[in-house]
């Protein structure tokens, strides 16, 4: 009895560690596509080849030619018109980042971010020492907003579907409203779900 209950036992702990959860760690750089659905590396590659494409449009070396200076952007909202849950904070986080790192534009913090600084800034007016205080109204104005949208289509039939994701963005004049860069991303996937039997 005592040999059938230690072995039981035995059989249970066994049981419980090949059951207990496992972490690997991975090269965040690394494509890793568990759903099928928009995931970060989705979001990190349309940033940066989209960015790269509207650096090299004509829109970038006529404002350099006319101005002598680079230009100044801010992201605008990026709206999900797809069919699932994406948060599109972090794709205008990496568009902010490979817009910031390629030192070809000048970039301003967008509308709440900017009503963060400027309390700070209204607090420094009453708490801080005239000598390190930030100025008021010495901030650098945009000259162009990029915006746009992510948008999907889904065809499914059987525990297999295909899925299109698309990106459109847009690089607009805020002085002229003019659309001086449009830009276009996507992203197929085919997907097939096995079915298991127990």
């Amino acid at each position: 009895m005592k040999r059938n209950l230690a072995g039981l036992c035995l059989c249970v702990i066994a049981s419980l560690a090949g059951c207990a959860t496992q972490v690997v760690r991975k090269d965040p750089a690394e494509i890793i596509d568990l759903s099928g659905r928009w995931n970060d590396s989705d979001a990190q590659m349309t940033a940066e080849e989209m960015i790269r494409e509207c650096l090299q449009a004509a829109w970038l070396g006529k404002f350099n030619k006319a101005e002598g200076r680079d230009p100044v952007v801010i992201t605008g909202t990026i709206v999900n018109r797809s069919h699932e849950h994406i948060d599109a904070g972090i794709f205008v986080e990496d568009i902010s980042r490979v817009l910031i790192n390629s030192g070809k534009v000048r970039f301003v913090a967008s509308d709440l971010d900017r009503q963060e600084v400027r309390q700070e800034r209204l607090d420094q007016q009453e708490n801080s020492a005239e000598a390190t205080r930030a100025l008021l109204r010495q901030e650098t104005g945009a000259d162009f907003m990029l915006k746009g949208d992510i948008s999907s289509i889904k065809d499914e039939v059987k525990g297999r579907y295909a899925i299109l994701y698309q990106v459109d963005l847009v690089l607009i004049d805020l002085t002229t409203n003019e659309k001086v860069w449009i830009g276009q991303k996507k992203i197929k996937k085919l997907v097939k779900n096995p079915k298991y039997s127990f």
